[in-house]
Formats: structure tokens, sequence, C-alpha cells
């Protein structure tokens, strides 16, 4: 697995999307595996995804890209609530983050079989 970002811009702020063993560990833990939160969060049968879960799992993915940032270079931004990345998503649209965060999945996973 590679850690890979994404990157969402708001209001004159970029957030980067991390995929990484820490967010996935979170997923686990709130919904029981990758797979179901991938499948409420993209549906199979092309329904609208579950607000909830895409949002608890962008936080996760910007607030371990704050983490990441303020171990490299000594800052101590604050991590975003569930609420203000829920503002975020509204604000920037949920297609374009929903494809985003499908990408840095696929990317933080898919040289896994590869590097074998």
């Amino acid at each position: 697995m590679k850690s890979t970002m994404q990157e969402i811009e708001y209001r004159g702020k970029t957030y980067k999307l991390v995929f990484d063993l820490n967010v996935m560990e979170a997923i686990q833990d709130e919904y029981g595996s990758i797979e179901a939160w991938g499948k409420l969060t993209e549906p199979d049968d092309g329904g609208e995804p579950n607000i909830k879960a895409l949002v608890f799992g962008v936080t996760e993915m910007i607030n371990e890209g704050i983490d990441i940032d303020n171990d490299e270079s000594g800052t101590d931004d604050k991590p975003l609530t569930h609420r203000k990345v829920a503002r975020i998503l509204t604000e920037v649209g949920l297609e374009s983050v929903t494809d985003k965060v499908q990408k840095s999945v696929i990317d933080s996973t898919e040289d896994d079989s590869k590097n074998a």
C-alpha cells in the first residue's frame, strides 16, 4: 500500500485527501470493513451515496492530511469537524469530491498486487 493524495480547494485553502492505514483503520472501526463503507459511499445500484458515511470518510482523509502536514512542517493546524467537512463538501460539490475520494482509494491500494 502506498499513501497517495488528492486535493480539494475550499475558500483559498487546499486540503489533502489521504487514504492510508490510519484512515482505513478508522473506517473499519466505524463500518466494519472498507468494502462495507465503499458500498455505502458508492452504491452498486447507482443510487445516492450515504452522506454520513461519505462525510465520515472524507473527514478522516482530510484530518490525516492535516496530521501529516503538522508532523512534517511543525505546524499545529486543528482537525476539522464532521460539520465543517459537510459544509466544504456542499460548496465544493459531492460529485467532485466523491471522484477524488475514489481516486485516492484506488491509487493507494492498486499497487499491492504488483509489489507482491
